[in-house]
């Protein structure tokens, strides 16, 4: 009995979680209107996403916006991990308080403040971008940060020594053995960095120019008066991005066992 509601809860967990993501999936695939009728199979929905010229542009450019964040959020993380890590334990815990703060703040908090202070205290312009890019880099580099320093940790620091002993400058050691050690902590922190650029709307809500949308902005102003089509065409985005997660987590595990069974050999 024991084994069997284990079973039920873990079941139960998957399908809250999964259900509703799912059931919006097979509507994409219907010409319904509204979730709770189906009318019938088409693929009208996806073709409206990839030809609708305002759908592309708000997808182009928050995959954009995205990727930027992320670049920059890797060689901030990546950056600070590294100095923590071989800095004294003192300066280290400061720079990982300081780093916790951003991680645990409300974005509406995060998005609000950077918005009064470099919009109207620094009178920068929003159509340049530059608020939007900064605020966003603020939210991903700790989680960067968080996704490199352990596997700083778990490195083996000796070879680090040994580079320097055979005669590599600091830079060049750091290139040549300490980056490779910590890639798969910097992937995993580009990703998540891109995931939160996505995600982010409050952020983006306070940054962002006029005339731009990301995904998260777009949906829920598509949902006060935006057209049919537009909003069931929401439905296959997503569903694409769905199936675009679950591949990329799929490869990186197949990647990672991979990697296992090359150590173990």
């Amino acid at each position: 009995m024991k084994r069997y509601g284990q079973h039920i809860i873990i079941w139960f967990v998957l399908a809250f979680l999964y259900l509703p993501i799912l059931i919006l999936s097979f509507y994409s695939f219907t010409e319904s209107a509204m979730i709770g009728s189906v009318r019938g199979f088409s693929l009208q929905n996806y073709v409206t996403l990839f030809t609708e010229p305002e759908l592309r542009a708000m997808m182009f450019g928050t995959l954009s916006l995205a990727v930027i964040v992320a670049g920059i959020s890797v060689l901030l993380g990546t950056a600070g991990a590294v100095g923590a890590f071989y800095s004294k334990k003192g300066i280290r815990r400061t720079i990982e308080i300081f780093n916790e703060v951003p991680v645990v703040n409300a974005d509406v908090v995060t998005g609000f403040s950077i918005c009064i202070f470099m919009i109207v205290l620094l009178h920068l312009d929003k159509d340049t971008y530059i608020p939007l890019v900064i605020a966003q880099t603020a939210l991903c580099t700790p989680f960067v940060y968080l996704s490199v320093m352990p596997r700083l940790k778990m490195m083996d620091n000796s070879l680090y020594e040994a580079a320097l002993d055979l005669g590599c400058d600091p830079m060049l050691a750091l290139k040549k053995v300490v980056i490779p050690q910590i890639r798969p902590g910097i992937v995993s922190g580009f990703m998540t960095a891109v995931t939160l650029s996505l995600d982010d709307y409050f952020i983006a809500t306070y940054t962002k120019p006029a005339t731009f949308d990301t995904i998260s902005t777009y949906v829920v102003n598509a949902t006060r008066g935006a057209q049919t089509n537009i909003k069931t065409a929401l439905w296959a985005l997503s569903a694409v991005m769905f199936v675009v997660v679950i591949a990329v987590v799929a490869v990186a595990n197949i990647k990672a066992g991979k990697g296992e069974e090359d150590v173990r050999v």
